[in-house]
């Protein structure tokens, strides 16, 4: 069972199934145990009525600590697994890991609220919510897809399939900021189709003056007003090198032109060569 006592102990498995430091999953804990308390208070049952006991009677349960909380709704997040599978991890059945699921994924977002960690999703107020500092700002814009079930409409199915991924996905943008690493804003979610350029399109994103913003191909054209963009440009692969930069070589003991032609083509060409010579 996974245990948020024995897990702090072990801080890189402990980033690779929350995603979280053990120094930010502690400064994280406070606003979702204020979170959790006004969402779900102690004088009150799961279904909302008022308690007729005081809490903490009856059994134990395996997520009966704040930190046990935050630590099952955080690998689940990250590592999205079955239902079944975090119910062993967890010590819980299937139907109580759905449960505590929709259960503390409010929790969860309104804490990250309060701490000032979920991005902007108002594209207008983008430019307004970004501190203002001396130096000129630098985001990333990019599009990410999220692989998603095969949808049995027919239409859906077509425009969630991209080509790129050879899957079903569905597509959003983000702006990240390029010093801190940090997600400023998300899109809305379309369907995996969509191209990125027509997504920041749509979005219509506002950026704060003097913006530097980095982009791929899948935003050529993309040019918002203030800003000034930076596209990486690929470089030409010369004729003759293959894709790891390694020119082209004949094998040994064969002719350039010829290009390692297989036996009977060379018994052939010296049995005429023979005849020849004879007449």
């Amino acid at each position: 069972m996974v245990t948020y006592s024995k897990l702090q102990s072990n801080r890189r498995q402990f980033l690779a199934l929350t995603g979280l430091t053990v120094p930010e999953f502690q400064t994280l804990m406070p606003a979702f145990t204020r979170s959790y308390r006004r969402l779900h208070p102690p004088e009150r049952t799961v279904a909302g009525q008022p308690r007729q006991r005081l809490p903490g009677g009856g059994r134990t349960g395996a997520l009966h600590s704040a930190e046990q909380k935050l630590l099952f709704i955080l690998v689940y997040l990250k590592a999205y697994p079955l239902q079944a599978l975090m119910g062993e991890l967890f010590g819980l059945s299937q139907p109580r890991v759905n449960a505590w699921i929709h259960r503390l994924l409010p929790v969860l977002h309104q804490a990250l609220a309060e701490v000032g960690a979920l991005p902007e999703r108002d594209p207008g107020h983008f430019a307004q919510t970004q501190p203002s500092c001396s130096q000129e700002p630098q985001f990333i814009i990019d599009g990410t897809d999220r692989r998603r079930q095969r949808p049995k409409n027919p239409e859906k199915q077509a425009a969630h399939y991209t080509g790129k991924k050879k899957t079903h996905t569905d597509k959003n943008v983000v702006v990240v900021d390029a010093p801190s690493k940090r997600v400023g804003f998300l899109s809305e979610t379309y369907a995996g189709r969509t191209h990125d350029k027509r997504i920041a399109d749509q979005e219509g994103i506002s950026y704060p003056p003097g913006t530097v913003l980095y982009k791929d191909t899948g935003f050529q054209g993309y040019e918002p007003v203030g800003t000034q963009t930076r596209q990486a440009k690929k470089k030409a692969t010369p004729r003759g090198v293959n894709g790891r930069g390694k020119a082209h070589q004949p094998e040994v003991g064969t002719h350039p032109g010829q290009g390692g032609a297989c036996p009977r083509r060379r018994e052939a060409l010296a049995h005429r060569q023979r005849r020849l010579a004879e007449h």
